[in-house]
């Protein structure tokens, strides 16, 4: 029953490497947790309008002890997601957090006190629960107010929240935070004798409702510092995971339109495409969706893995068809290259948990036994969403249940949303996006 952990998930690949006197398995694993969207006010009531803050005054579905598709995770949520992630006593080397834990409410029933508190409670449950764990950790576009205002230079938030995170980061992170709310540090492998360099964006700065940096050529001198620090771990021979919040290209769900402004997007694709050898993978949250999405050189040649991970909270607005049930994932990789392995998503039926009152998160999919590849290289996840564009793809109808978190099988995506989504996966720049889209 794939629901059922079975053994731990890297010793079904078993590979062994002999080096000179040391046997060891080539795979290690990290969680990638995001848009925890934590809201104080959830709770149960007769009057299904204020069940939530979140749910800005609409009836909440059908509320429980973990949730409900109106509203903003109830701290019982995290608490279920992070208890199972422990529970499950996954050897893991680290975890990345990629943002958003105030709830998505207006704006003047929050403040830059409460904000700031909601992170910090956030920072200690996952400490409490992994005292000795690294974890890697990214703002995101609700992780200040008023929300998506991120500023270009220090600020009250950055500061409180540099020394929430001090027990995970080096001084030198810790400083670059503070002026930006960005920062790189290595993680020492045991295996490896090559470090790998962990690169957290503030791609909140580009965020399209960010109005402080209307047209700043280079908000914080982000982009400079990104260049230069890829440089140096391309004269190192390093390689690189980028972590952030908003991703680059272009949102799934809709057309011709990038979750960051265009002008930064292009501008990252490149830098992107120009340091592609040394990264080795990209990870970022926000969308609440599940996706992928495939960097291709000038000559249409995949050179990147990105990965979107979906959220624990379940919130869709009353406008939306379709949400998602929270989710947390765990990658493997190999420990040597740093090259991507595989992908295991976990998620809890929300609609079950609160029915029988107990919170039962397991195993949605892997990637490559879902998807019949080998591992998450680029070219792999190229090929496979050739075999998606299939018209009647029964592998894109599964993807695109993944792409809900199992929210509702019913859901078909097809013609224009099918078309969007391949464009999405498979273009992250202006011009080869456009062309796929006219294309249909």
């Amino acid at each position: 029953d794939e629901s059922d952990w079975g053994s731990v998930p890297c010793s079904t690949i078993g590979w062994l490497c002999d080096l000179g006197q040391i046997t060891l398995p080539l795979c290690r694993q990290f969680w990638h947790v995001s848009d925890l969207h934590l809201d104080p006010t959830y709770h149960i009531t007769g009057d299904h309008t204020k069940v939530c803050s979140s749910s800005k005054g609409a009836n909440a579905s059908n509320p429980g002890p973990f949730g409900d598709f109106f509203c903003d995770s109830p701290y019982q949520l995290i608490l279920s997601a992070f208890k199972y992630m422990n529970e499950s006593e996954q050897q893991v080397s680290f975890m990345i957090w990629t943002g958003d834990s105030p709830p998505h409410i207006p704006v003047e029933e929050l403040s830059t006190k409460m904000v700031i508190n909601v992170i910090g409670n956030m920072t200690s449950t996952i400490q409490s629960f992994f005292p000795d764990l690294q974890v890697f950790p990214a703002l995101g576009n609700h992780d200040y107010w008023p929300q998506d205002q991120l500023p270009v230079s220090a600020s009250e938030v950055y500061s409180a929240v540099a020394n929430f995170w001090k027990p995970w980061l080096t001084d030198e992170a810790i400083s670059t935070f503070k002026k930006g709310g960005f920062y790189t540090q290595l993680f020492q492998s045991n295996v490896s004798p090559q470090p790998l360099r962990i690169i957290s964006l503030n791609t909140n700065l580009y965020y399209s409702p960010n109005h402080v940096t209307l047209n700043i050529t280079d908000p914080a001198n982000q982009l400079a510092w990104l260049e230069s620090t890829l440089e140096i771990s391309l004269q190192k021979k390093e390689k690189v995971y980028v972590i952030g919040h908003v991703p680059i290209g272009y949102l799934p769900f809709a057309r011709n339109t990038t979750a960051i402004r265009g002008y930064y997007n292009e501008k990252l694709v490149k830098i992107f495409r120009k340091y592609s050898d040394v990264i080795a993978g990209q990870f970022f949250g926000h969308t609440h969706r599940d996706s992928i999405m495939i960097l291709l050189d000038e000559k249409e040649n995949p050179i990147n893995s990105l990965f979107v991970a979906p959220a624990v909270t379940p919130v869709k607005s009353v406008l939306q068809r379709e949400s998602n049930n929270p989710g947390v994932r765990l990658y493997q990789y190999d420990p040597l290259q740093y090259s991507l392995l595989d992908l295991w998503q976990f998620y809890l039926n929300l609609t079950d948990a609160n029915m029988k009152n107990e919170s039962n998160w397991k195993l949605e999919y892997i990637l490559t036994k879902a998807y019949g590849i080998e591992d998450l290289k680029p070219e792999n996840l190229y090929e496979m969403t050739k075999q998606f564009a299939v018209p009647h793809s029964k592998l894109f109808q599964q993807y695109y249940n993944n792409f809900i978190v199992s929210y509702d099988k019913s859901i078909v995506c097809e013609g224009y949303c099918k078309t969007s989504q391949i464009c999405a996966m498979q273009y992250l720049d202006y011009s080869f996006y456009t062309d796929c889209i006219q294309r249909g």
